[in-house]
């Protein structure tokens, strides 16, 4: 175009201008460079921004990426292949569609721009005039342009329509093949399991023929040693079943004779005391059983009382040649302990100079006791509740639950985080049964833990003191130790 002198001056009537439409969205904020060539022909300047390789170019490399490496991929990669192609196409048709806006932007855009300047045209005159023939004609060019971009677009367009196509089948063909493998790969697991269900059935039926076979082998082994002993009798018949006969007579009275003998013991022991009850001032009252309390209750209102008569107890010996002294055991009342168990025990009453002594029969174990400390050796440490009776011969006056612990090596006595006493088994330490009269003896034991601290301690039943006993005497002995009461003979 050629320049305008500032001396000509043009006046152009604003009505004559269409205004552009607000709607119209442009691609850039600049106006595109074109060059005239011959025939009036526009020549597209080259841009200088690099957008990368054309449309149809990617969707050739990529068309022959896929063809070669259908080969050697697998059909799970091969579907995600397809699958990601597909959603590359799908994008790639949307972008198509987004620049089809801009074109028909850049129509409505030159339409409108080709309108202004026909109506500038005529107008104006001279040199001005040309130069908006020849922008009009620029204008038409560059439409022409743009309608080959239009119709390349379009082919474009059926091209990526072809490809999504062949993607969207490719992609349905790898499906169906994942599908079949999958079918074949489950049909392959449930006949593996096919499989391993015979020979779990057969191995069942190999056992079951097995534990047939040695039952029948032991049944015959019973049949030949039957067989055995019939032929055995056969040859002495008549004396073997008459020894036989004769062993069972005796052993059938002597089993009728013993009963009869100690049901006659227990009468003469029984008659004898009631006469020695009936003769004497005193009597015993009281379970000779472990867990009982044995009391001197007077046989008549006409003998001094208890309070008047002195006591000591005595446990005899097994052969009954010698009598040992209970130390400590000076009252009406005692409670056995089980050193005492087997044994049997005496007490000497003095009463206006008179001696009397009382005896008693062997002391028995109650049931169930011996299982329960077998039950509790079976832990490491036994585990008891007590309240302390006294601490160092005075009474204690709190009656707070403590813990008594017996274990392997030592005997515990806390409460809580406190701890009263805790010694390792040694000559100095002391437990028997408490010897005293109070009024619940047969729950309370005497505790020396070491020289100058002391306890008496009471338990909730008489079980579990004997228990605490007899378990703490025989972790006591197993580290050389024995325990027993002051004085006593071990």
């Amino acid at each position: 175009m050629t320049k305008i002198t500032p001396e000509v001056k043009v006046k152009m009537p604003m009505e004559a201008v269409p205004p552009v439409s607000a709607d119209v969205s442009f691609v850039s904020n600049t106006f595109p460079k074109y060059k005239l060539g011959p025939d009036n022909q526009i020549l597209e300047e080259p841009m200088e921004e690099n957008h990368g390789p054309a449309l149809k170019e990617v969707i050739e490399q990529e068309a022959s990426n896929l063809s070669e490496q259908h080969k050697r991929l697998s059909v799970r990669d091969l579907a995600s292949k397809f699958d990601k192609n597909l959603a590359a196409a799908a994008k790639l048709s949307d972008e198509a569609k987004l620049r089809e806006i801009p074109s028909l932007e850049g129509h409505v855009l030159l339409k409108k721009l080709r309108d202004a300047l026909e109506s500038i045209r005529g107008n104006l005159t001279g040199k001005i005039k040309e130069d908006v023939e020849k922008a009009i004609s620029m204008v038409e060019a560059l439409a022409v342009k743009l309608t080959q971009n239009e119709g390349e677009l379009i082919q474009e367009k059926f091209e990526v329509k072809k490809l999504v196509n062949f993607l969207k089948q490719a992609s349905e063909d790898a499906k169906k093949l994942v599908n079949q493998e999958k079918s074949f790969a489950c049909a392959e697991i449930e006949s593996a399991g096919a499989v391993v269900l015979r020979i779990g059935e057969a191995l069942e039926e190999q056992e079951k023929a097995f534990q047939a076979s040695k039952r029948q082998d032991v049944d015959e082994l019973v049949e030949e040693v039957q067989e055995a002993r019939r032929i055995k009798l056969l040859h002495h018949p008549s004396k073997v079943m008459a020894m036989e006969h004769e062993l069972r007579a005796l052993r059938d009275q002597i089993r009728e004779k013993s009963m009869f003998s100690i049901k006659l013991q227990k009468e003469l022991t029984r008659s004898k005391r009631d006469e020695e009850n009936k003769s004497r001032s005193y009597m015993l009252d009281g379970s000779e059983t472990l867990g009982s309390c044995l009391r001197v209750q007077p046989c008549s209102d006409e003998v001094p009382h208890i309070s008047k008569c002195s006591f000591q107890w005595y446990r005899l010996s097994s052969e009954g040649s010698w009598r040992e002294l209970i130390s400590g055991a000076n009252r009406s009342i005692y409670a056995p302990d089980p050193f005492d168990v087997g044994r049997v025990l005496q007490v000497d009453i003095v009463s206006n100079g008179k001696k009397l002594t009382l005896t008693t029969d062997p002391i028995q174990i109650v049931s169930g006791l011996r299982s329960h400390v077998e039950s509790l050796l079976r832990k490491s440490n036994a585990d008891f509740n007590v309240t302390i009776s006294q601490m160092n011969g005075q009474d204690h006056s709190s009656h707070s639950v403590h813990a008594f612990h017996v274990g392997r090596m030592r005997i515990k006595l806390c409460r809580g985080w406190i701890t009263k006493a805790r010694e390792i088994y040694s000559p100095s330490m002391q437990l028997c049964g408490v010897r005293s009269d109070m009024s619940n003896a047969a729950k309370a034991l005497f505790w020396q833990a070491r020289k100058g601290l002391s306890f008496v301690l009471t338990f909730e039943s008489e079980r579990e003191r004997n228990a605490a006993i007899m378990i703490a005497r025989k972790y006591a002995l197993d580290c050389n130790v024995v325990l027993a009461g002051p004085d006593d003979l071990v």
